[in-house]
């Protein structure tokens, strides 16, 4: 019996699915919360229905596939390469539409050429929108968290600010603030007037001293939280942060790569051109892109339709190398999305690294173009 709410068309997409040669999985409902807490990024943390169980156990409606699945393939101890498929509800707070909704998508695990396999899951993404919205003007678009990554170590900068600005990868709005803090010395934040002089003049003991008082005086006990010295440090190590500033030589750099914005079948020339003007090597990211863009060509998508952008990231903190996203109308609406994520396994307990890439489409809002609403 067909689920309530799901498209007409889903019985056919169920079909294609398969035909890409993935195995079905039936995820539960009902997940762990941690896993999405940890690696799901603060976008869609802020919209996870949580519950808790009997024993205290955090739990959540499921939210999105990906996680789930890893761990339900980690959970089994099967070998890769291997692929899923998958068609289900989830569930997230959403502004634009219901919060329950239908995703369906496929996981690639462990396939280990990367560029055949990036290539795959945007055709494979690519063809099955075309197929259910044939109507449909696409628009695709394509980042790369790598090519990021290794431009902001080339930066030189301390590799906290280098976390910092790859965890902003994506949210426009937090990357630039971040560009305007390390371009102004004044932007740096004051500590607060009790931890102050300690700061300044270094006095580490002092400092831990006085937080352990505080600690003691508001009652928080150091078994359940951080200890007065991993507070300490953190302090230490949030001032250094503030303090560092790119140069302008730097900075140049930085802007003008996140203002890339070509056609996929100029992008090789452009960030070949920004490396060399930036004096920067970031030849190792520049080799994987390559081999992304010459295995999309072997299978005929034509990267002047595609569009790379260096700034675009998709909103989940679990991406490592290839984001893309496919959509369509005056409005944008995006359809399907997907990306790279090599650290995930590892994360999620993978005895291995094991490298993933994979998408999703959202049915609901395939099924707004297919009625031309």
């Amino acid at each position: 019996m067909p689920q309530a709410g799901l498209p007409a068309f889903a019985a056919d997409l169920a079909r294609a699915l398969d035909a890409l040669g993935g195995i079905r999985v039936d995820i539960p409902v009902i997940q762990p919360a941690e896993p999405f807490l940890d690696m799901a990024g603060e976008d869609l943390r802020r919209r996870i229905f949580l519950t808790e169980s009997e024993t205290g156990e955090s739990l959540c409606l499921r939210p999105e596939f990906t996680i789930p699945v890893c761990s339900a393939h980690i959970a089994e101890n099967v070998a890769t390469p291997r692929r899923y498929g998958y068609l289900g509800q989830v569930f997230r707070q959403r502004r634009d539409g219901a919060n329950e909704f239908f995703q369906a998508g496929v996981e690639d695990l462990g396939e280990p050429d990367e560029a055949s396999a990036d290539a795959r899951a945007l055709s494979e993404a690519r063809a099955l929108v075309a197929e259910f919205t044939p109507a449909a003007n696409l628009s695709i678009i394509l980042g790369d968290q790598a090519v990021f990554e290794a431009v902001v170590a080339g930066l030189g900068l301390p590799t906290g600010w280098q976390k910092r600005l790859i965890h902003a990868f994506g949210n426009e709005q937090a990357l630039d603030a971040m560009i305007a803090k390390l371009a102004n010395p004044e932007a740096a934040a004051v500590p607060d007037a009790s931890v102050a002089g300690f700061l300044a003049n270094g006095d580490v003991t002092g400092l831990e001293a006085h937080i352990e008082e505080v600690m003691q005086q508001t009652g928080y006990s150091t078994n359940a939280s951080r200890s007065p010295a991993e507070i300490a440090a953190r302090l230490i190590s949030k001032q250094t942060l503030d303090a560092t500033r790119l140069s302008a030589r730097s900075l140049e750099a930085l802007k003008a790569f996140l203002a890339l914005d070509v056609p996929l079948d100029r992008a090789a020339a452009a960030l070949s051109d920004f490396a060399r003007d930036a004096g920067l090597d970031i030849s190792v990211a520049q080799k994987a892109f390559e081999a992304r863009l010459d295995a999309l060509k072997q299978r005929d998508e034509d990267l002047g339709t595609i569009r790379w952008r260096a700034a675009f990231g998709r909103p989940l903190d679990y991406y490592t190398g290839l984001v893309f996203e496919i959509s369509a109308g005056a409005d944008n609406l995006v359809l399907a999305g997907g990306g790279r994520y090599d650290q995930m396994m590892a994360l999620l307990g993978a005895r291995e690294p094991i490298p993933a890439v994979g998408f999703s489409l959202w049915l609901d809002r395939i099924e707004t173009v297919r009625a031309g609403r």
